[in-house]
């Protein structure tokens, strides 16, 4: 709830976009920085922390919003998000505490994520890494390569967590390019795959506590997810892909969220 609350007062202050994948993205944020990553939000470098990349980094709001609940960085600096001058840009900045790489073009996050298991594999170390992409970037072929090369190299110490809320940037995913069946394909490349409801918090808790889901297999966790959760007006609507909502709408937005509807 807090983070859903944040993004709408950051998107609104800075007339900025991304509002319905910040939401769809939500509780996935919330429970991965609550209970499940192996952080130190006040030594953001610590050798023993867990890695997350933002491979949609267009979704750098909530990202925010989740690393200011956790503790990386104080709340207020949420109030200058998108401003002249801030830290906190509209695509994920690893000039952020907690940030640990920029990202914003779509298919590098994955990419990144393999090599950072990698070489935690290689130095025979226990961290995880943890990636979330939005089902859209799956159109990137990048991505194709770093999901062959990740079974490959046996790095059961990554989980990819896909935000698959079924709408991209032009429309929805099954007219745009059509990614079913998902699961079948990641475990054709020889993945461990899980599939959850990606707004059910125990379900997304159980899903990435227990990477991986398969011994020596990289995780692919399929959340299903629904754009713009939380506010009825722009659930399952493409217009806030790129909308930023007005003073009425921020309100009735914060109201229906705190249940005043």
């Amino acid at each position: 709830m807090s983070v859903r609350r944040h993004v709408l007062g950051m998107l609104h202050r800075a007339n900025s976009s991304h509002v319905g994948s910040c939401l769809s993205c939500a509780d996935l944020l919330a429970v991965l920085y609550s209970t499940v990553l192996r952080i130190a939000p006040r030594n953001p470098q610590w050798s023993e922390r867990d890695r997350f990349v933002l491979s949609k980094g267009h979704a750098a709001a909530a990202l925010y919003a989740a690393l200011a609940e956790t503790g990386f960085f104080p709340c207020q600096w949420l109030d200058e998000y998108g401003m002249k001058g801030s830290a906190l840009l509209g695509h994920a900045s690893h000039h952020v505490p907690g940030v640990e790489f920029s990202s914003g073009s779509l298919g590098h996050g994955l990419p990144v994520a393999c090599g950072m298991a990698l070489a935690l594999r290689r130095e025979h170390r226990a961290n995880r890494v943890f990636a979330l992409l939005s089902d859209g970037e799956l159109d990137e072929g990048s991505n194709w390569e770093a999901i062959l090369f990740a079974p490959h190299h046996h790095l059961d110490n990554l989980a990819v967590i896909v935000d698959y809320n079924k709408i991209q940037s032009f429309g929805r995913v099954s007219e745009v390019l059509e990614l079913h069946p998902l699961a079948e394909k990641f475990q054709s490349f020889n993945w461990g795959v899980v599939e959850i409801d990606g707004h059910d918090l125990e379900e997304i808790r159980s899903a990435l506590s227990s990477v991986p889901a398969l011994a020596g297999k990289p995780t692919a966790i399929l959340a299903h997810t629904v754009k713009g959760k939380g506010v009825s007006f722009m659930e399952n609507q493409l217009m806030w892909h790129y909308r930023s909502p007005s003073d009425e709408q921020l309100q009735l937005a914060l109201d229906e969220l705190e249940g005043k509807q």
